[in-house]
């Protein structure tokens, strides 16, 4: 009897957790979530090191600050470009594109200690200040991520999405830390010749990256009809009964024929603009997110990782394997918890999973600079980390049910250059702060912008319905419960 209850018990954990889902999905869902992988990877490598190589090679906090900031404006113009043209040039081009530019970021980095040289890499080319996404990469691959995978499993996907992504960063934090210690310790390197090493292995991995995109198959470029049929079902019933049924100007019904020939025509839809158009009632929710989410981006900005780690570094003087160790901790929890986010959206829906996840995280963010002590503060650190990414994976599958699937690479490119813009006047920020030894300041006031996010998107969005509900799609979004009282 127990024997047999365990096959159950597994097929019931493997499908709360998505393994089923991720398993089933096309190659190219599965390349699209290597590359993410590859590329957090090489994000969460040299974010560990970005402000203390910035630091050994003279820059000060200040100019540190102004750097990321400059670093994350580069990121908002990169992003808007590539984006905004990306369904018209071509998302495999644009991905390889991006690949070529992180490659170049990193080989400038491995080969110059020049601050301007360095900056101007960093804000033509691709480098994370924070560990977390910049350049055009994940909004398109989350909107070829929307249109390959069905509703049903789309928040899955974006779980193991997700994941990855923190694996990723969790993997390269630790070998990069311990690295770095190891050529410090045993070959006698500097630390700015042990930091370069790390940017090497960056420009390496753009490349790996490049060769991933380079084998993704048509399947990941728009496709035309179903963004027709989309445009045909969200008629209302109004616009269906006058198309269809309406008498002309004699009395006579009008016929089939008549109704169809007032469609819109194949011939009429295949010339694709490069330049993208957005529906009224998208623009309407694209307007009050951004609004939001610029809120919660400033607070991430005032304290990227690189600003963390080279505050935990400054206060109880660290070393970078104990900090590749902290943080790949911390990686690993954030990755593991996407799954549990996964599983928690089925049955409280997207909205409710977002806000009640991460606004405990905004509150163990503001605490961890006020203890004196690094074992407390490591612990307010981990506990933020447990509950930090929760809300991505639903974030990203409420954004995409809300807007046409014809929208959503422009929609969350779009999305992700607000984030940047708004996220790139924290590190400045920060900088000056740190400069004028009030660092906690910066995690109080993350604290409080991530807080005020949360609550703001509970008020202004629990009784929203978004478009495959309303259609009366199935899948997730249908099954959601954010519309309830």
């Amino acid at each position: 009897m127990a024997g047999s209850s365990l096959p159950t018990l597994g097929n019931w954990l493997a499908n709360e957790l998505g393994l089923f889902s991720i398993l089933s999905s096309s190659r190219d869902s599965k390349l699209l979530c290597l590359q993410r992988f590859v590329r957090l990877f090489a994000y969460g490598a040299s974010t560990l090191i970005l402000a203390l190589y910035l630091s050994s090679v003279n820059v000060s906090d200040a100019r540190i600050g102004l750097f990321m900031s400059m670093t994350l404006w580069g990121d908002v113009i990169i992003s808007f470009i590539l984006t905004i043209f990306a369904d018209g040039f071509g998302r495999r081009r644009t991905l390889m594109l991006g690949s070529a530019l992180m490659t170049a970021s990193g080989l400038v980095f491995a080969f110059s200690g020049n601050y301007w040289i360095l900056v101007s890499a960093s804000i033509l080319g691709v480098i994370s200040p924070s560990g977390n996404e910049i350049g055009p990469f994940k909004a398109i691959e989350e909107s070829t991520l929307s249109q390959l995978s069905p509703p049903a499993i789309r928040s899955d996907i974006f779980a193991w999405y997700t994941l990855l992504g923190n694996a990723g960063t969790a993997c390269g934090i630790v070998i990069c830390g311990w690295l770095v210690e190891w050529l410090q310790t045993q070959k006698d390197w500097t630390s700015t010749q042990a930091y370069r090493v790390i940017f090497g292995i960056y420009a390496f991995l753009g490349v790996v990256k490049f060769a991933l995109s380079f084998v993704l198959s048509e399947k990941c470029e728009p496709e035309p009809e179903k963004q027709e049929y989309q445009q045909v079902t969200e008629l209302n019933e109004v616009e269906i009964e006058t198309l269809l049924s309406s008498d002309d100007e004699d009395g006579a019904p009008k016929t089939r024929p008549e109704a169809e020939a007032k469609r819109p025509t194949p011939a009429s839809k295949q010339k694709r603009s490069i330049w993208p158009s957005l529906s009224p009632a998208s623009r309407s929710i694209l307007l009050k997110l951004c609004i939001l989410f610029a809120f919660d981006s400033l607070g991430g900005g005032l304290v990227p990782a690189s600003w963390i780690t080279y505050f935990f570094t400054t206060k109880f003087s660290l070393p970078e394997g104990t900090l590749g160790t902290l943080f790949f901790i911390t990686s690993v929890i954030a990755a593991l918890s996407n799954l549990v986010a996964s599983s928690i959206s089925k049955r409280i829906g997207l909205l409710k999973t977002m806000v009640f996840t991460h606004l405990p995280s905004a509150i163990f963010l503001a605490l961890i600079p006020l203890p004196n002590n690094a074992f407390v503060a490591m612990t307010f650190l981990i506990l933020r980390s447990c509950t930090q990414n929760m809300d991505q994976a639903p974030r990203q599958a409420f954004l995409a049910a809300a807007v046409l699937p014809s929208e959503r690479t422009a929609v969350m490119g779009l999305v992700n250059v607000v984030r940047a813009l708004s996220q790139s006047g924290g590190p400045v920020v920060t900088g000056l702060l740190a400069g004028v030894k009030k660092f906690w300041i910066a995690f109080l006031l993350a604290g409080a912008l991530k807080a005020g996010y949360d609550l703001a998107m509970l008020k202004m969005f629990l009784r929203y319905r978004s478009r495959e509900e309303t259609a009366g799609g199935g899948g997730e979004e249908r099954r959601s419960r954010d519309g309830a009282a």
